[in-house]
């Protein structure tokens, strides 16, 4: 198979989830120039934030492109983007936006309605990429501003989902996805938990929801969202202990970023290997000197290239490409990061499963997947085991189709139904019985 017709099938496998609802075109017009694309002028941040992590700094009705008609209103339900103020891993007040879906189904657990805060996967650095965006314009062509870009909603398909069983919805967007005063900090652990945690703030913060202070909260998230909700079970009890936490589902988290790096490099997600290291300088600027080092003028002008595309621009654009052609040396980053201590420290800062997560977590990873591998998620379930945290290991028993895209996005679409109505009867009160007793130390 050709280069470009195994592109071509990763993204037909992005574009499955949207198979029936149809697709929007982009933006006809926008505000706000952002690094050469354009996005509302909603997503540009005020001067200064509100002191409390979950204030709502701004919202507006966002229109839902894919929507079918009730008896009484519009299903699955109605739309709010907002903005929020959380707090980055460097202790700084950050703007975050996001969307709140209010379901038009009811609620037939017991007690007050829950929140599900949903992470998105993988979307891009560019400020058009957003997960808020993607459900007004769920398969975006082009953003204007001279940048032609591929964007596909999705995450559309598991939000759908949850709001058919009457569980209330609000998705982050995470740091720097679209508001447009920083790039998007994409894997940092400490930025995408705290964002978790405030978007569940958040929609508490909003007037005329269906959710109460006594909602219970579930997260949901694959693939970054996966690591992004893991990392928010692990901070909870120290960042957000108001927040009622009671499930997690973590989908192929990535956990361990140095097995994750040297699993993407010269694979169709090459380019999020270049998110990560723009994300890293992003929060130490320090990081910009090793940058300057290692990088030769085609490296450094990828990394710019890639602060602004999307998941489909990026395959297209830079798939199967090795990052050896990016540096003078022609090292890998891998190589680059064993070799950089001050480095190294960083991404190990990122790790997952040192700490004790809050609720049941179902950790759910495909047994083939070489794209996030399936043996650093599953060590961060054993070792939350050992920390006497309540998981449900769940490995996903997919055979390998020889492509490490397809691999890492087959579970995601098999599972996700399981992994819909396990969250669902655990935030209607049904309890999960841990399996860390029987899940053997060795894969």
């Amino acid at each position: 198979m050709s280069v470009r017709s195994r592109i071509s099938a990763a993204l037909l496998v992005l574009a499955v989830s949207l198979a029936g609802f149809g697709a929007a075109a982009a933006p006809a017009a926008a505000a706000v120039t952002s690094r050469g694309v354009t996005v509302p002028d909603f997503y540009t941040p005020p001067a200064a934030l509100p002191e409390a992590n979950g204030s709502v700094v701004r919202s507006e009705p966002l229109p839902l492109a894919l929507s079918l008609p009730g008896i009484n209103s519009a299903l699955p339900g109605s739309a709010t983007r907002i903005m929020y103020k959380s707090t980055d891993s460097t202790g700084n007040p950050v703007a975050v936006t996001g969307a709140y879906l209010e379901p038009a189904a009811a609620w037939k657990g017991p007690g007050s309605r829950p929140l599900v805060v949903l992470a998105p996967g993988t979307m891009g650095q560019g400020d058009q990429c957003t997960t808020s965006l993607a459900l007004q314009y769920p398969l975006i062509l082009g953003a204007g501003g001279g940048q032609t870009t591929l964007s596909i909603g999705y995450e559309i398909l598991a939000m759908y989902q949850l709001l058919a069983k009457g569980l209330a919805v609000i998705q982050t967007d995470y740091p720097g996805l679209g508001t447009t005063d920083r790039l998007h900090t994409y894997v940092n652990r400490v930025d995408e938990g705290h964002a978790v945690l405030d978007a569940a703030r958040a929609a508490k913060a909003l007037p005329n929801t269906s959710i109460t202070a006594q909602s219970a909260v579930g997260l949901y998230g694959y693939s970054q969202g996966g690591g992004a909700v893991a990392s928010a079970a692990e901070l909870q009890s120290s960042y957000a202990p108001e927040v009622a936490l009671t499930a997690t589902y973590a989908g192929a988290p990535p956990a361990d970023l140095t097995k994750v790096t040297a699993a993407i490099d010269g694979t169709e997600l090459v380019g999020a290997l270049g998110w990560a290291v723009n994300g890293f300088i992003q929060t130490d600027p320090g990081l910009q000197s090793l940058a300057g080092k290692y990088l030769s003028s085609a490296g450094k002008a990828a990394l710019t290239d890639l602060s602004t595309m999307c998941v489909g621009d990026a395959l297209f654009g830079y798939g199967f490409k090795s990052s050896t052609s990016w540096t003078t040396g022609g090292q890998s980053l891998a190589d680059i990061v064993q070799a950089e201590p001050s480095l190294r420290n960083f991404i190990d800062q990122q790790f997952i499963g040192a700490r004790k997560p809050t609720g049941v977590v179902r950790v759910a990873t495909g047994v083939a997947d070489d794209l996030v591998p399936h043996g650093q998620a599953r060590t961060m379930a054993v070792d939350w085991c050992r920390l006497g945290g309540q998981v449900v290991y769940a490995p996903i028993l997919l055979p390998s189709v020889g492509d490490p895209l397809l691999n890492h996005f087959g579970p995601l679409l098999t599972d996700q139904g399981m992994a819909v109505a396990w969250l669902g009867d655990r935030l209607a009160g049904q309890p999960a019985a841990s399996n860390c007793a029987t899940m053997p130390i060795q894969p």
